[in-house]
C-alpha cells in the first residue's frame, strides 16, 4: 500500500558555482540529513552525477529507500523547469545545455524536477515559510545578485520558455550603472544586491568629504556587512547607503506590485540582515510610487526560512508543488 504523501520525504539539491548542497526533507520542512559536495571537482556532468550518487544513495537506503522518497528537486542557475535543463549557466563548470533532470532521473530512478534557484526559493517560502497559504506573492532574493520568483494564482510564473521573472535585470535607472555580467545599464541588481550596496558605499565615500567610519576600511574590504556595522554605530554615510538602496528597491517593487498585485513581497538574502535600515526606506518608496488602489495592501516582509537551510528547502519544495499545506 502506498504511503500517504505527508509520510514521504523529498530530496533537495541546490547547485552553486562552487558547492552543491544536498538534503533529505520531510513534508513539514524538517531536514533529516544534509551534506554537500564540490560543484567543480569533476571533469564532466556525468562524473558529477556519479559523485552525487555515491554520496546520496547510501543515505536514501538508510531513510527507507526509493519507496519513501517522493522525488528530487533541484535548484540551479539558469535551470529551466519546462525542459529540465541548465542552459548556458555562466558560473557553472559544465557549459552549454545540460539535461540535468533527465540524467538524475535516469541514475536514481526517482522523479526529478529542476528550476532556477530564485524560483526554488519562492516555492520553499510557499510550502515551508512566510508565504504558506498564499497564492499571490513575489520572492526577492538580495544576495550577490538579485533573484526573483513570482507566484500568481498559486503557480510560479515561468513564461513560454521557462525564464520569466528576471526582475533583478529590469531597468530601474535608465543609463545608470553598468552591469558587467549582462552589459546592461541601470538594472535593479547593480543597486539592490550586496554588490550594489558595496558600489554605493564606495561612490558616496568618493563624492563626499563627510567623516565616516567607512573611510578606515580598505576599499577591497568594504561589503554590505561592513556598511551595516558602521550604520548601526550611527555613521551617516553608511545609513545613507541603505536609505538609497531602499529607495531604488522600493521604486522597483512598486512596479512589481502594479504588475501582479501580490498579497506580499518577501525579501530574502544577506542584504536583509540590515533589518529596519533596508526595509523601512524600501516600504516608504514602494508605497509612494504605487497607484492609490494598491497602497497599503501589499505586505513587505522578511523570509521565514533560515538562510543556511533555504537552498535545500527551496529545492525540496519543488517535489511537493502545491500538494502539501
Amino acid at each position: 500500500m502506498a504511503l500517504p504523501l505527508q509520510d514521504k520525504l523529498a530530496i533537495g539539491i541546490d547547485i552553486g558555482g562552487t558547492s552543491t548542497k544536498i538534503g533529505i526533507v520531510d513534508s513539514e520542512g524538517d531536514i533529516k540529513f544534509r551534506t554537500e559536495l564540490s560543484s567543480t571537482d569533476n571533469n564532466s556532468i556525468e562524473e558529477f552525477i556519479d559523485q552525487l550518487y555515491d554520496k546520496l544513495y547510501p543515505i536514501i537506503e538508510q531513510h527507507g529507500g526509493n519507496d519513501l522518497i517522493h522525488g528530487i528537486g533541484i535548484g540551479a542557475p539558469n535551470g529551466n523547469y519546462y525542459t529540465g535543463t541548465i542552459d548556458y549557466a555562466p558560473n557553472l563548470k559544465w557549459k552549454g545545455i545540460i539535461p540535468l533532470a533527465f540524467l538524475i532521473n535516469k541514475r536514481f530512478n526517482l522523479p526529478a524536477i529542476l528550476t532556477n534557484d530564485a524560483n526554488a526559493a519562492a516555492v520553499g517560502e510557499m510550502i515551508y515559510g512566510a508565504a504558506k497559504g498564499m497564492k499571490d506573492f513575489i520572492m526577492i532574493t538580495l544576495g550577490t545578485g538579485v533573484g526573483s520568483g513570482i507566484v500568481a494564482n498559486g503557480q510560479l510564473i515561468y513564461g513560454h520558455d521557462g525564464f520569466a521573472g528576471e526582475l533583478g535585470h529590469t531597468t530601474i535607472i535608465p543609463n545608470g550603472r553598468f552591469h558587467p555580467g549582462t552589459n546592461m545599464y541601470g538594472t535593479l541588481e547593480v543597486y539592490a544586491s550586496a554588490t550594489g550596496v558595496r558600489r554605493t558605499a564606495i561612490e558616496l565615500i568618493a563624492s563626499s568629504n563627510e567623516e565616516s567610519l567607512l573611510r578606515a576600511i580598505p576599499e577591497d574590504k568594504i561589503d554590505s556587512k561592513a556598511v551595516y556595522d558602521c550604520a548601526i554605530k550611527g555613521d551617516a554615510i553608511a545609513k545613507e547607503v541603505f536609505r538609497f538602496t531602499g529607495e531604488v528597491l522600493g521604486k522597483a517593487l512598486a512596479n512589481f506590485v502594479m504588475f501582479s498585485s501580490p498579497e506580499a513581497i518577501i525579501l530574502f538574502g544577506g542584504v536583509t540582515k540590515a533589518g529596519d535600515l533596508i526595509i523601512n526606506p524600501t516600504r516608504e518608496h514602494m508605497e509612494a510610487n504605487v497607484l492609490p488602489i494598491f497602497r497599503n495592501k501589499v505586505k513587505l516582509i522578511f523570509s521565514q526560512l533560515k538562510e543556511a537551510d533555504a537552498a535545500i528547502l527551496g529545492a525540496s519544495a519543488l517535489v511537493w508543488g502545491t500538494e502539501i499545506k
